[in-house]
């Protein structure tokens, strides 16, 4: 018989929830999502929590068990407390995001949930090792370029959680000029830098659009988040002799040579062989990975 898992992924736009079998699919009509954002309070998580939550469960086939609730989250986290100090949502740092899921879940069902917490970034990347782009690596690497930029490692087939939980975290890096990747490389970072070259548009969407129309500002904004992404992941391949690295996330989708240009500059900037050798490819599961990793965190 099929078990499932309850899947919830926390980001800095949106909350979804979803329901995922051992196999590692979404079950039909379970996913649903809720608005986050730097306006989000520990008032509106909950509510958004109870309603994704709510509806996920009303998915469950009859008499199917559900082995518990796996948890991903935009960081940092702390996985000692459950609780969460993300950078895009400033009013909800310290909230106990895991607890919440628990408690929300345990209603719903009557019974006690086991909720396993952890980075979304590290979900992602075990998400990619299980089902995706990176089954076959030693040493891999898994990261979202999207409003932010995150990231998870899975070496020897374990997911590398680190002492608090957040291993991985590759947006918070520190770039040239004292900025971090994601303040520099992310959907939102790359707009807000075109707009001071004279760019007229708002959104990464918006970059994707006029780079394709021939738009000089709107392609040197995109080759500058690749550069970046490219060279810190250079750094993280020397620093952990990465064989396989899977980007995800829209902003990766801004063109179609995104993926390319990442290894471009990987291989250009990385310091000995070992690290130029890395391949970086694309996610191999989409955006149903953040999910899918969430329940990872309980289904494996």
């Amino acid at each position: 018989m099929t078990c499932y898992a309850l899947a919830v992924d926390v980001g800095g736009t949106k909350l979804e929830a979803a329901l995922v079998g051992d196999d590692g699919g979404l079950v039909a009509g379970s996913r649903s999502r809720q608005s986050t954002g730097r306006a989000a309070t520990p008032a509106t998580m909950d509510a958004a929590i109870e309603a994704v939550i709510a509806h996920a469960l009303t998915r469950l086939p009859e008499g199917a068990g559900l082995v518990g609730a796996g948890v991903g989250s935009a960081g940092p986290i702390d996985i000692s407390t459950g609780s969460i100090v993300p950078v895009n949502m400033p009013q909800a740092r310290g909230y106990g995001l895991a607890g919440a899921v628990r408690s929300a879940a345990s209603a719903a069902l009557g019974r006690d949930v086991h909720t396993v917490f952890g980075h979304d970034g590290g979900a992602l990347a075990l998400a990619e090792a299980w089902l995706g782009a990176t089954r076959e690596a030693r040493s891999s690497l898994s990261i979202v370029v999207s409003t932010g930029v995150g990231g998870g490692f899975v070496v020897g087939g374990q997911y590398v959680a680190g002492a608090s939980g957040n291993a991985g975290h590759l947006g918070q890096v520190r770039r040239e000029g004292g900025l971090t990747l994601e303040q520099i490389a992310s959907g939102p970072a790359s707009a807000a830098w075109a707009q001071t070259q004279g760019w007229a548009g708002a959104t990464g969407e918006d970059l994707g659009r006029d780079a394709g129309s021939g738009d000089r500002i709107a392609r040197a904004a995109i080759e500058r988040s690749a550069r970046e992404v490219g060279e810190a992941l250079a750094d993280a391949a020397t620093l952990v002799d990465l064989d396989l690295i899977a980007i995800g996330g829209g902003f990766s989708r801004v063109s179609d040579d995104y993926i390319d240009l990442v290894q471009q500059a990987l291989t250009a900037s990385a310091a000995h062989d070992y690290s130029r050798r890395a391949r970086v490819v694309r996610s191999g599961l989409g955006d149903e990975g953040p999910l899918i990793g969430a329940a990872a965190l309980v289904l494996r």
